[in-house]
């Protein structure tokens, strides 16, 4: 099975066994790119992408793993450093930059995604970006181009797999975040076709990201973006360098694809996606706003409890069912003891049982759900433990992270809602005036309104700015109020 286009395999400009592989197609088409030929409203769009995750990257500094992470790449980098981290008021070297940045980004998982790649794209790709573009001291119009490549390749590398990756433990949002960042970083290096292609394969060898941390709330999915985009940016030099990679990356023997999926899901996949729509169709218009700190599987699970809140009004429940797509059921119910008693705000925010709970209890699940005050609160737990999690074969995932809550009450009422369409998804997107919002109660957590504008500013009008001065203003140190 090939999965070559004519038009892009001659922009190659490779051999024709070269030009048939998907590396080089999507080389091909990085190598074209020009931001001129972006529609205004897609360039619009993924600078409020960039501002919304950059709004969280500063409110992660109110947070205990940032700082604790920052002090272990402090340790291992030493003195000095040229690219600023967010709202630490300090420098680190280039990938120690990124891989915190990231970290700050990704940590609450408040972060967008794709839904049918199922991949924080921006977490990883903007960091790479950011950081690079501020050593090489590329403008904010290169800046801007590269986060768009990235993204257009990280979305679509996800949406091949057809879910695949998370079904086997993998985390795409580290594993091909990589790949994403790869080009992204390439695009800004200028590399040509064949080095691109070295590039990708060179990132197979260093992509990576297992979901084992679910099992136990553990830290290191936090670190999957940055070290994706640490990997992308080496890999790219390398291949700058001459460093040769394999040129089959996704279809080979050993290929992506195939030994990160196993045969039975690799029969399910499409690669033909990978290369779909390049150019014409924009992903980052599908990119979904997460109007929930937490996983985006238990998005819909937490607006379906928040609408049937005040029907509820504390009135003694018997039951409540959760009904949720087959294909989220092992990230966000399972195991379940985890799930009805969160150890900690990792585990909160990938429980369906507690997102029904805080929806029901509070009428919103926000970043005040992720204080242990919250996830060790007694009423809340015992709403938790009523709550059954039953796989429900409608649901459109992974189009949609939808969801229905049923609630039984003890005196025979049963309030029920479905949310089929989770909120952020491409048929409900969140506008660009809250994201902006967004950005402001999130920001708002580290720095004064006065700087907050500013950040916002340049990240909007990014087009006629510089990424080293973007980078500066984002560094300034945050007030660190749970200190």
């Amino acid at each position: 099975m090939t999965h070559s286009d004519p038009q892009i395999a001659a922009a190659a400009g490779a051999e024709p066994l070269m030009a048939d592989t998907l590396s080089a197609q999507i080389a091909a088409w990085v190598h074209g790119f020009r931001l001129a030929d972006v529609p205004h409203e897609v360039r619009t769009r993924a600078t409020h992408l960039m501002l919304d995750a950059l709004g969280i990257g500063l409110a992660s500094t109110q947070w205990d793993f940032s700082r604790r992470t920052l002090d272990g790449l402090r340790e291992l980098a030493g003195p000095g450093g040229d690219v600023p981290v967010i709202g630490q008021g300090q420098n680190l070297p280039l990938r120690d930059a990124v891989i915190q940045n990231a970290l700050q980004i990704h940590g609450l998982d408040y972060d967008d995604t794709h839904p049918s790649g199922v991949i924080h794209a921006t977490t990883s790709v903007l960091p790479a970006v950011l950081g690079l573009a501020t050593r090489l001291g590329a403008s904010g119009e290169a800046l801007l181009a590269a986060y768009i490549v990235g993204m257009e390749v990280a979305t679509r590398l996800g949406t091949a797999a057809r879910s695949g990756f998370h079904q086997v433990g993998f985390h795409p949002t580290g594993l091909i975040g990589t790949f994403g960042c790869t080009l992204a970083a390439a695009h800004l290096l200028r590399l040509d076709v064949p080095a691109m292609v070295n590039a990708q394969g060179i990132a197979l060898s260093v992509a990576s990201g297992s979901l084992e941390c679910l099992e136990d709330g553990a830290w290191t999915k936090r670190l999957h973006p940055g070290w994706g985009a640490a990997a992308g940016i080496t890999a790219a030099t390398l291949a700058k360098q001459g460093f040769i990679g394999p040129a089959r990356a996704y279809e080979g023997r050993f290929g992506l694809y195939a030994s990160h999926l196993g045969a039975e899901l690799l029969a399910k996949a499409d690669l033909g996606m990978a290369t779909a729509g390049l150019g014409r169709v924009w992903e980052v218009m599908n990119v979904a706003i997460k109007p929930v700190p937490a996983c985006h599987f238990t998005h819909a699970f937490a607006d379906a409890a928040s609408i049937l809140s005040p029907q509820w009004g504390g009135a003694p429940i018997r039951r409540i069912v959760a009904r949720v797509p087959p294909g989220a059921m092992k990230a966000v119910c399972e195991p379940i003891g985890k799930k009805l008693r969160p150890a900690n705000a990792y585990d909160a925010q990938f429980s369906v049982p507690y997102s029904v709970a805080t929806g029901l209890r509070r009428g919103r699940f926000s970043l005040d759900a992720l204080d242990e005050s919250a996830y060790t609160d007694p009423e809340t737990l015992a709403i938790a433990a009523l709550v059954q999690c039953e796989p429900d074969p409608t649901a459109d995932f992974p189009r949609y992270f939808g969801g229905e809550v049923i609630v039984e009450l003890a005196d025979g009422r049963t309030l029920r809602h479905r949310e089929p369409i989770n909120r952020g998804a491409p048929g409900r997107p969140i506008a660009n005036a809250d994201i902006v919002a967004k950005f402001h109660e999130n920001a708002a957590r580290a720095v004064d309104r006065s700087h907050a504008d500013h950040v916002r500013h340049a990240v909007l009008g990014i087009e006629g700015g510089q990424a080293a001065a973007l980078s500066r203003l984002l560094g300034v140190k945050a007030r660190m109020e749970n200190a």
